[in-house]
């Protein structure tokens, strides 16, 4: 039996949490800059939350390695 990574569940877990504040937040100011605040803004906001997760975790689960050698990168530039 396959044991899972540590370093990978970490990174799966990081994944879900940051993508879920994030496209909570986000959907939330977004949706209150096109629609207002009314009686039906939190079902909008809600149905806005779900489809922004379903695109930011996958996406942040597959670049966040990718920002981190990106980050390394750069701050080597200025190690010199």
């Amino acid at each position: 039996m396959r044991r899972i990574k540590p370093a990978r569940v970490r990174q799966l877990v990081f994944g879900v949490y940051m993508s879920g504040i994030m496209s909570f937040l986000m959907s939330g100011v977004i949706t209150f800059l096109n629609t207002g605040i009314d009686a039906g803004f939190p079902a909008r906001w809600a149905t806005a939350g779900l489809v922004a997760w379903a695109v930011a975790f996958p996406l942040v689960t597959f670049i966040a390695p990718l920002a981190g050698r990106l980050t390394e990168g750069t701050l080597r530039l200025f190690e010199s």
